[in-house]
This record gives structure tokens, sequence and C-alpha cells, in this order.
């Protein structure tokens, strides 16, 4: 279940309801699916060959297409990053900048875990969503934010886009951010 790490404060947000209630003030999605709809073959495997990215997708195909039909998404992958990705700290050191995009950034959890640091209401400044499987949040477009991974170094994750060539990010210099 996902927490919430508030950075100016060390405050911690747990559980579902008061988690969700604190994203909502913030403009972010937050939704928890059942992730034992995946196979359990599929489930913490963190290479996935095309034909089992597939099978995660069509297990959880009605909960995508809802989330989809609600916000207008119209493409959706698999990513998955492990220690069997190469180039993992490289890719991490790319991902682990302050940036925006033109459309919402979500990300489903499927398996492992990650971290989404978000810009917040100027009173709660950035802010650390915690997230592992069955998490799902939804950034909204011109947010500043950024993904990494936790100590786990392992994520599963869907992603679902608006533009189906995907988002683009838009580096965002922040001073605030810390």
């Amino acid at each position: 279940m996902a927490q919430i790490h508030i950075r100016n404060t060390g405050e911690r947000i747990r559980g579902e309801a008061e988690v969700k209630a604190f994203l909502d003030k913030q403009g972010v999605l937050y939704e928890h699916w059942d992730i034992n709809q995946i196979p359990d073959r599929l489930q913490n495997k963190f290479t996935l060959s095309d034909t089992e990215k597939e099978e995660v997708l069509a297990s959880l195909d009605n909960d995508i297409k809802r989330l989809a039909s609600t916000r207008g998404y119209i493409k959706w992958d698999v990513i998955t990053l492990s220690e069997a990705t190469p180039d993992l700290d490289a890719l991490l050191k790319k991902f682990e900048q302050v940036h925006t995009h033109t459309e919402d950034e979500v990300r489903a959890i499927t398996a492992g875990s990650g971290v989404f640091i978000i810009k917040g209401a100027p009173e709660v400044g950035y802010f650390d969503v915690e997230l592992e499987a069955g998490d799902v949040i939804s950034v909204p477009e011109n947010n500043p934010h950024f993904f990494t991974l936790t100590s786990e170094k392992k994520v599963v994750a869907i992603r679902l886009f608006i533009d189906p060539s995907g988002w683009v990010a838009h580096p965002f210099a922040d001073p605030a951010f810390a």
C-alpha cells in the first residue's frame, strides 16, 4: 500500500484512505488494483517477454479500460526495470530529474516498488509517494515530478498514455527542490 513522505516536515501518511485523501487535495489520482488477477507465474517476475507483458495487460484489462475511458487514455504498455536492465543506474539518473509532461504520467505498479517525487501545493512542497504492487497513480500534466526506484531496484508497471507516441519530459529547474 502506498505511503507518503512530506519532505518539508518529515510527516508520513499511511493507509489507503489517508493517502488517497492527501493526493486528491494535490490533484493526483490514486487507486489500488487487485494484482491477484495477474497469473501467479507472472507475479514478482521482473524480466518479461512481450507475450508475458500482454498477459499482464490482459489480466488487468477491466481496470485499465475503466481508467482509460474516464481519463482519455488510448495506449498502454508494460515496463520492467531490474538488475537485468542494461545500464540501470544510468537510466535511473536520467529519470531522477524534476520534469513535467503535457499529459498525465500514469503508473500502475504490478510488481516491485517505486517512488514518485511530486511538487505539491505551496504549503506542502515536494513529497514522495512510495508505491508498491497494486498502487496506481496519475500525476497531472505540467506538474513537476520525477520517478525512481526504491532500494529494491525493481519494478513492473503499466503506463497509460493519451498521445499514442508517448510522453516527452520537459526539464523543470526548481530551486525549491531539495
